[in-house]
């Protein structure tokens, strides 16, 4: 018998007996296995996610779309119909980033959570920047289901993925694209222990223990055919260190663990590839020059702007690294495409792995940094342990996949595969269907692009960040060039407001404006006793309307004498901080959070820990909208005085440069010499090299700190 891949307190949580189990390839059929489970609960059902939408409908009736309830009243109903079945939803506390992508009912009390006992609250007791991502649901202890599928919008799909399906249409009527996603079910002991599992998120996300439930009977969805009978399941879990509780990594040493195990094949199916130590494992395959061949679909490009920008170049470095330790040629990437005439990846979210046909995983952890030490995710694995027929349901669920995507079937992946012993050669004699097929992922991106993506720390960490790394963010690095951080924010508005200025010199649109009547058109302003009182209002309904305060310090050094207009824009930037700050207590952390989203959470980090400093140094270096730090730090309860302070003193060199140039541009405007102008430059570049010397004096800090801090360390063991 060979050596067993999955060893409890090593790779995993525990081993669990399960009398049934059964894989899930896409969300119909999972969600009509959901919604026949759900009808035979009695007691308990736990539900688990990072996104849950209560419109959804669990089945369709062939092309109807109103035959099965939505997922909110059918729950409601499930309730009403079963005196002693309490429900339980858990749902990410997410930041407002992803509040367009998401239903608005967790913002606006939930309307269609009606009946008492439907319980529902959201997940927000993870570290800053974290969130909670596993999949589960649990009913009555005795069956479960766990994978990448979240009961949401846009999940719902057949194996046909057809590009225009009704029933995966928007709530406003849009085709959503097709979506490609696998899940797993398991009964007896493995479900209780997943149950244990959602019953300690409970109790950490809400302070209330909910009760575990006795040996109950067993109520397998009727008609729902088994995979496998009788096996031994692992659960793997990845929990951030987070408010006493230690830090899990179960996941990615269970990944490393089966990788090495590995003889003749790796199959992985996942949304993302940029975890560097899954990336590592892999390499190392690859060097061997008898190892594995290792396959992986994913998609060609990530959803949105933002992920395509960051999580695609990571990918594309990984992929890189891969390419180059690949002199074997046992490497290939592929996504899935509907039409290989027209080519366009479908999008990959299943998060499983098959090692051989000996092991299969499913689960919520993708292949990434954050899933292996920084979000809570959970999967679960199985291992054949040279029981032929688990062997023989490991290799059709995989065959089952590949056939999906080549527009193929199981068996005949079978026969090929048998003949040629690879994968690789298996995928290429089907690749010629011309409905669907598989294509080579393009894992280049722009040299420019990758230059200013920052590192895998700052988009995809593996670890809880600590406050002098959050720093380190925020000083942008000297590689990355001055010009790609946000340091230069500030002065990229007075950059436009000198090109302005450069206009009137040297182009006709000192011709088309009057620039007597500019100039006079605030001057009523400087002879009002009441001026300062009028600019300091502007200030407050500036930083409540999020206006920028550079422009607003500019407009009243054009307005004001030097000194006046100092003073006046001091007080009008910490009245208008206060202000804010006052709303920012009021509103409360979560509220401020959702609004901030993840970015404006490392600032309350930061603040929240280091007070005036901290204040002060965010304040000179405009790293952040200024409205949304003063909301951030009223919600942080950053004490008063502190905040006070530190916006003093951050401000002030600020404001006294801002000034100062803004004074010297109206002298290039009414007076457009070359002298001027000389000025205004020197002026600007001043004001740039400030912020730069800056940046290295934080950086030089950090620096010296960590050289005492290893000193100490190294001190330290030497006793």
């Amino acid at each position: 018998m060979s050596e067993l891949i999955l060893r409890a307190g090593r790779n995993c949580w525990k081993v669990a007996d399960a009398s049934r189990a059964r894989f899930f390839v896409d969300g119909a059929a999972y969600f009509s296995a959901l919604a026949d489970a759900l009808e035979q609960a009695r007691e308990s059902v736990l539900i688990l996610g990072w996104d849950f939408d209560s419109r959804i409908r669990l089945k369709y009736a062939g092309e109807r779309l109103d035959e099965f309830p939505a997922l909110g009243d059918y729950l409601n109903s499930l309730a009403a119909r079963r005196r002693r079945l309490h429900i339980h939803i858990l749902v990410w506390d997410f930041a407002m980033i992803f509040a367009l992508d998401r239903e608005t009912v967790p913002f606006f009390g939930q309307d269609w959570r009606r009946h008492p006992r439907v319980h529902f609250r959201m997940d927000g007791s993870h570290p800053v920047g974290a969130s909670h991502h596993s999949k589960i649901v649990v009913i009555d202890d005795n069956v479960a289901f766990t994978g990448g599928l979240d009961l949401a919008k846009g999940r719902w799909d057949t194996p046909e993925h057809r590009a225009e399906d009704p029933r995966r249409a928007d709530f406003n009527g849009a085709f959503l694209p097709p979506h490609h996603d696998a899940q797993v079910a398991v009964q007896g002991d493995a479900a209780a222990a997943l149950g244990e599992i959602v019953r300690k998120r409970w109790w950490s996300a809400t302070g209330r223990r909910l009760r575990p439930l006795p040996r109950a009977a067993e109520r397998w969805p009727e008609g729902l055919a088994a995979d496998l009978t009788d096996i031994r399941v692992a659960i793997a879990r990845t929990e951030p260190a987070y408010s006493g509780m230690k830090e899990v990594r179960e996941i990615e040493k269970l990944f490393q663990d089966s990788i090495e195990a590995a003889r003749r094949w790796i199959y992985i199916e996942n949304q993302y590839l940029s975890s560097v130590a899954i990336g590592e494992a892999l390499e190392r395959r690859l060097r061997e020059p008898d190892g594995p061949e290792i396959v992986i679909v994913i998609s060609q490009a990530s959803s949105g702007w933002l992920e395509g920008a960051t999580m695609d170049v990571l990918r594309g470095r990984l992929l890189k690294r891969l390419i180059g330790a690949d002199q074997y040629r046992r490497l290939r990437v592929y996504c899935p495409v509907l039409n290989p005439q027209s080519p366009s990846c479908m999008s990959v979210h299943s998060k499983l792995m098959v090692i051989d046909n000996r092991l299969v995983r499913i689960g919520s952890a993708n292949l990434s940094n954050r899933s292996m030490g920084f979000d809570t995710e959970c999967d679960l694995a199985i291992e054949s342990a040279d029981r032929p027929e688990v062997e023989t349901a490991i290799a059709r669920f995989r065959n089952n996949l590949i056939a999906e995507h080549l527009g193929s079937s199981s068996e005949k992946v079978a026969a090929i595969l048998h003949r040629t012993n690879s994968l690789i050669a298996t995928i290429r004699a089907l690749r010629g269907n011309p409905q669907r097929s598989l294509t080579v992922v393009d894992s280049t991106v722009p040299d420019w692009l990758d230059q200013v993506i920052p590192t895998y720390a700052v988009i995809d960490p593996e670890s809880p960040v600590a406050p002098e790394t959050l720093v380190e963010e925020f000083v942008v690095s000297e590689r990355h060039g001055s010009a790609s951080g946000a340091l230069l924010r500030g002065l990229l508005i007075l950059a436009v407001l000198f090109a302005f200025a450069a206009a009137l010199r040297w182009t006709s649109l000192a011709e088309v404006l009057n620039l007597d009547e500019l100039a006079g058109s605030a001057a009523w302003l400087r002879y009002d006793a009441n001026a300062p009182l009028w600019v300091i209002g502007a200030y407050l309904i500036g930083g409540m309307s999020f206006f920028p305060v550079t422009l607003l310090i500019s407009a009243t050094a054009l307005t004001l004498n030097p000194g006046l207009a100092i003073v006046c824009s001091l007080l009008g930037c910490i009245l208008s901080a206060m202000l804010l700050y006052a709303g920012g207590r009021w509103l409360g952390r979560k509220n401020v959070m959702r609004l901030a989203g993840r970015r404006l959470n490392r600032i309350n980090r930061l603040i929240s820990k280091q007070g005036a400093t901290a204040v002060t140094a965010v304040r000179m270096l405009p790293v952040a909208p200024y409205s949304l730090v003063n909301l951030t730090a009223g919600a942080a309860r950053v004490p008063f005085r502190d905040f006070v302070l530190g916006t003093l003193f951050g401000m002030s060199p600020g404001v006294t440069g801002i000034t100062f140039f803004a004074k010297q541009l109206e002298q290039v405007i009414v007076s457009p010499s070359p002298f001027n102008f000389v000025v205004l430059v020197a002026i600007l570049v001043l004001m740039f090299l400030a912020i730069l010397g800056l940046r290295r004096w934080i950086t030089s800090k950090q620096s010296l700190g960590k050289r005492r801090i290893s000193r100490l360390a190294t001190m330290a063991s030497s006793r």
